[in-house]
């Protein structure tokens, strides 16, 4: 057996924890930015998840006023994790719209029936379109919009308690009152 032969698993293993110790270093995956970042959001137009409910376009995230976009599906065990998150910032009269992400009518109204629902309106994303185009490759992400529909943040995973405190209420605290207690669900 040549030298390198003898050396060569303890050299790859080497290797590994370099590569592995330097992607350590480069940050949480949950704070990606967006590719549209300070940028609006692409125009997009989605069939609304209830027969009766609002559908969800580009237009919708333009209020005047901050908004949070969730990217969710029914059979995303975290989508479930971050669900009483979302319940609480509805509480506080956050506006959230939502995308059903490659799921089926039945299985997202189910979900909801059961956990509740802190959505203004839900767009219906059966095949994942829209949520590409957004630059969504996972649930949930949920993106803060700016009163013009422009990305201020993206977070990537399901919403802790401190996401919410930490991250997510300062882009609200300015706020104006009566835009928030506008929303209806």
């Amino acid at each position: 057996m040549s030298r390198f032969g003898r050396f060569a698993p303890a050299l790859i293993g080497g290797l590994l924890l370099v590569v592995f110790a330097i992607g350590l270093t480069l940050g949480p995956p949950d704070k990606l930015d967006s590719a549209y970042q300070n940028k609006p959001l692409p125009a997009f137009s989605l069939p609304p998840l209830y027969e009766d409910g609002a559908g969800l376009a580009q237009a919708h995230l333009k209020s005047g006023a901050p908004v949070l976009l969730n990217v969710f599906a029914s059979w995303c065990a975290p989508c479930r994790v971050e669900h009483p998150q979302l319940m609480a910032l509805a509480e506080k009269n956050i506006p959230i719209y939502a995308v059903n992400y490659k799921d089926t009518r039945n299985a997202a109204k189910r979900f909801l029936n059961r956990l509740g629902n802190p959505y203004t309106a839900i767009g219906f994303d059966g095949r994942g379109r829209a949520a590409l185009d957004l630059g969504v490759y996972g649930v949930p992400e949920t993106f803060v919009i700016d009163g013009q529909g422009r990305v201020l943040l993206r977070h990537v995973g399901p919403l802790t308690p401190e996401d919410v405190r930490a991250v997510i209420l300062p882009y609200f605290k300015d706020s104006p009152k009566e835009t928030q207690n506008a929303v209806s669900r």
